[in-house]
C-alpha cells in the first residue's frame, strides 16, 4: 500500500486551551485526527501548553508556542504529529521598531516536512479585534496586518510552501458576516482592514483556501457570540482563515468548518477550519 501524501491542518481559536481541553477538545481531536493543529488565544503559560496538547493528541506531538507576556491574554501555538524542524516566535514591524510585537504572543512559525517531502512553514497568528473609535488600537492592528504582508512575502521567496492560519478578526467580504450592514464602520469590517486582504489575494496571489473550496457564501461562519441566539440562528462571522501560498493552495483537496452540532457541544466560541492538502 502506498504511503499517504495528505496533510490535514486545522486552525482554531481555542478561547483558552485549558478550558477547551476541559470542555471537549479531546473528543474533537479523536474524531477529526488532524496532522497539524494551530491555536489562537491559548492563554496558558509555556510549561502547560505541551502537556495539554499531548493530553488530547498524544505524547509524540510537538508544539511551538508564543506566549503573551500579559498573563491570560493572547498566545498562539502550532502543534504537530510530524516533527517540527524549526520554530520562530514573533513578527517584526518592518516600518518601525522591529520588537514592537515581541511581547504580544500573536505570531509563531513552525517548519515541517510534508509527507511528499516539501518544506512547509505553518504560521499561527492572532490579530486583535481593534476598535474603530480608538485610533491607537486601529493603528496597531493595521501595522500588524502590514507586518504579516511583509513576512509572508519573505517566507515564500525561497520557494517553500507557506500557510498562514488563525483568527484574523477581519471579515473580508459581505458574505463573511451575517449582519454585514449593521457592522459597516466597525472594527473587523473597515475598508482599510479589508483592503489588506484584497492586496493579499488580488495582487500578491495568496489564496483564501476556506473560500476557494468552501463555496461562494454566505459563510460558512467560524465565530458566533456566546450571547443570545447567535449560534442557533447562525448569525456569525468568518474571521478564521487558512491562507496559502499559490503552490500549496493548488494541492488543497477539501476545506470544512467543524461547526458544533449544538450550542451545548461547543468547546470554543470559534469553530475549527480544517483543510486537507495532498502535499
Amino acid at each position: 500500500m502506498a504511503a499517504t501524501t495528505t496533510l490535514t491542518v486545522a486552525s482554531i481559536n481555542v478561547n483558552g486551551l485549558r478550558a477547551a481541553v476541559t470542555n471537549g477538545m479531546g473528543g474533537w481531536m479523536d474524531a477529526r485526527r488532524p496532522d497539524v493543529v494551530t491555536m489562537q488565544e491559548v492563554r496558558a503559560p509555556d510549561e502547560l501548553v505541551t502537556p495539554l496538547v499531548q493530553q488530547v493528541a498524544g505524547k509524540k506531538w510537538q508544539v511551538a508556542h508564543h506566549q503573551c507576556l500579559v498573563k491570560g491574554r493572547a498566545g498562539v501555538a502550532v502543534a504537530s504529529r510530524r516533527a517540527i524542524a524549526d520554530a520562530r516566535l514573533g513578527i517584526a514591524d518592518p516600518c518601525g521598531d522591529p520588537s514592537r510585537f515581541d511581547a504580544s504572543g500573536r505570531w509563531v512559525e513552525a517548519d515541517i516536512t510534508t509527507p511528499a517531502g516539501h518544506l512547509l512553514t505553518v504560521v499561527s497568528t492572532y490579530v486583535h479585534t481593534g476598535d474603530a473609535d480608538d485610533l491607537e488600537r486601529m493603528t496597531e492592528k493595521l501595522a500588524f496586518l502590514d507586518a504579516i504582508t511583509h513576512r509572508l512575502e519573505h517566507l515564500r521567496a525561497d520557494g517553500r510552501f507557506v500557510l498562514l492560519t488563525g483568527d484574523l478578526n477581519v471579515g473580508h467580504r459581505e458574505v463573511d458576516i451575517k449582519n454585514w450592514k449593521g457592522n459597516r464602520g466597525k472594527a473587523g469590517f473597515l475598508a482599510e482592514e479589508r483592503a489588506r486582504f484584497d492586496r493579499w489575494f488580488d495582487e500578491l496571489g495568496w489564496v483564501d483556501v476556506g473560500r476557494a473550496l468552501g463555496g461562494d457564501g454566505p459563510g460558512p461562519y467560524t465565530w458566533w457570540s456566546w450571547r443570545g441566539k447567535a449560534f442557533d440562528v447562525d448569525s456569525g462571522w468568518r474571521i478564521d482563515y487558512q491562507i496559502a501560498s499559490p503552490e500549496l493552495a493548488a494541492t488543497a483537496m477539501s476545506a470544512v468548518v467543524d461547526r458544533a452540532p449544538t450550542y451545548a457541544e461547543r468547546w470554543s466560541d470559534h469553530a475549527p477550519v480544517v483543510v486537507t492538502y495532498r502535499c
